[in-house]
């Protein structure tokens, strides 16, 4: 299928965008090359060179623009490593990939090259845009996203999130707004042509980055509470819309893996199914990252990839009255693992959160469940650090309960529950908090639970299974529905 689909786009147009996965010792060499210090870009290309000549600049008036575009969307003039009019490829050494264009000879040579192991067409991501954005009005202690997860009684027991990184792909995020004070571990603009802007201040190029964002961390404020982890802090990436939109994500995801983050808030997608970022959620799952992506808007009988997978945590959305509305995607796949999607719903209409400006605002979206979702993976990180992503994926499915009316095709496990997680996660129930002030100081759990330590970005990615949950199968693969 994707050779077809690259062999169709070449004789259309003469060329076409691809997507190779470097064989391990092209990708070992890179690693290598970037532990030295300087650009990752360049230290991985010059071990790449062998791929190098296989490619081609398509169109050099395109490129000129291209390159152009970049500049412009940067903001300002800074060198670069390489001149987009002129790039080939560009190597991402920790996902283990490498992307450009190439004519006919150039893909037979790249499918032949002992220096790769999968060549794909490229696919072109989009954001997945809110299906309402309402005004704020209502003031509430708790947004009833939380209570429906249970954050509240996490938080008493003295989980917040803290300590935890958590990394946020998506339209930016404004720094400046009182709800994410102190929320920002850090933050990168890739601008058009994918290249990283230095000293870029956290912006958000529209709201929607702001929004998800202060889902997953936003701080208490004059509109309550509406952060799932408000002890966490934001590795966040500008990523999209516009010019190479999969260069930036590609670049984003790179950078993610680079500040070790344990988890991964994505709300973008391209519709149907597409095979061509398996390689790509492959690479962040073996470097210790859960993907947690929204399943899409377009309601039942569609879903977006890599939304869709069987390797994501994949996201819908339901309403205050536990229904999930028409918009959430849902579907239904022929593999023998995870063929129904999305896996779980969460919080998904009528969502609160923050918007740049210091405004606020309601969205509805599975883009509004999967941060909330984001945000559990975070408290229960903070609970047992030394979890595996597999851990903790585990722990969240194992605690979902289909609610009474919805159906198993549109909720498929239903709705995630923090306490119940807690228990699969470390073996023992949520302390229950006596007082007020141990609600400001984490409580450490009976038994399994772990200890305070260095923070999330520090810590090796290994832990010991799930008790009961993640025994059945291999690391990262879901436990069937309960």
């Amino acid at each position: 299928m994707a050779n077809s689909e690259i062999e169709d786009t070449i004789a259309a147009v003469g060329y076409a965008k691809v997507l190779v996965t470097l064989a391990p010792n092209v990708m070992g060499a890179a690693l290598e090359a970037t532990t030295a210090g300087g650009d990752n870009s360049v230290r991985a290309l010059a071990e790449a060179k062998k791929l190098e000549k296989h490619f081609i600049v398509p169109s050099e008036a395109q490129q000129e623009s291209l390159a152009l575009g970049a500049r412009v969307s940067a903001s300002r003039n800074f060198n670069r490593a390489v001149d987009p009019a002129t790039r080939r490829l560009r190597v991402y050494p920790h996902l283990g990939l490498a992307i450009g264009y190439v004519d006919k000879s150039g893909a037979a040579a790249l499918e032949a090259s002992a220096a790769t192991s999968n060549v794909v067409k490229a696919p072109e991501l989009s954001l997945i845009r809110p299906t309402a954005v309402r005004p704020a009005h209502r003031k509430a202690a708790l947004s009833w996203g939380l209570k429906a997860l249970g954050a509240d009684a996490m938080w008493s027991a003295g989980f917040d999130g803290k300590d935890v990184v958590v990394g946020h792909l998506d339209t930016g995020v404004d720094g400046s707004h009182p709800s994410l004070k102190g929320a920002i571990f850090d933050f990168a603009e890739f601008d058009l042509a994918g290249d990283k802007v230095p000293n870029a201040k956290p912006h958000d190029s529209g709201e929607h980055g702001t929004h998800t964002a202060g889902t997953i961390a936003g701080r208490a404020g004059a509109k309550g509470a509406f952060g799932m982890a408000p002890g966490a802090k934001l590795a966040s990436g500008l990523v999209i819309e516009g010019g190479q939109v999969i260069e930036r994500i590609l670049s984003g995801m790179d950078w993610i893996i680079e500040r070790g983050c344990p988890i991964l808030s994505m709300s973008l997608g391209l519709r149907g199914f597409t095979p061509a970022f398996e390689q790509i959620i492959n690479a962040l799952r073996t470097a210790g990252v859960l993907p947690v992506i929204a399943v899409g808007n377009e309601g039942a009988l569609s879903s977006r990839s890599p939304g869709n997978y069987d390797t994501v945590l994949s996201v819908g959305a339901m309403d205050a009255a536990q229904t999930v509305p028409l918009f959430s995607s849902s579907q239904k796949f022929t593999r023998p693992n995870e063929p129904l999607v999305p896996d779980l719903v969460a919080p998904g209409m009528g969502v609160l959160s923050c918007i740049p400006g210091g405004r606020f605002a309601e969205m509805d979206g599975t883009s509004m469940a999967t941060p909330h979702i984001a945000g559990l993976a975070a408290l229960l990180r903070q609970a047992r650090p030394q979890a595996s992503i597999a851990d903790l994926e585990q722990a969240i499915l194992g605690s979902c309960r289909l609610p009474p009316g919805m159906p198993v095709a549109r909720g498929n496990r239903g709705v995630p529950n923090g306490p119940r997680a807690f228990q699969l996660l470390t073996g023992s129930p949520l302390p229950v908090a006596a007082t007020a002030a141990s609600r400001r100081r984490p409580v450490k759990p009976a038994a399994a639970a772990a200890r305070p330590g260095k923070p999330v970005a520090a810590k090796k990615r290994a832990g010991r299974p799930v008790a009961a949950a993640a025994r059945a199968g291999k690391p990262g693969k879901k436990a069937k529905p309960t």
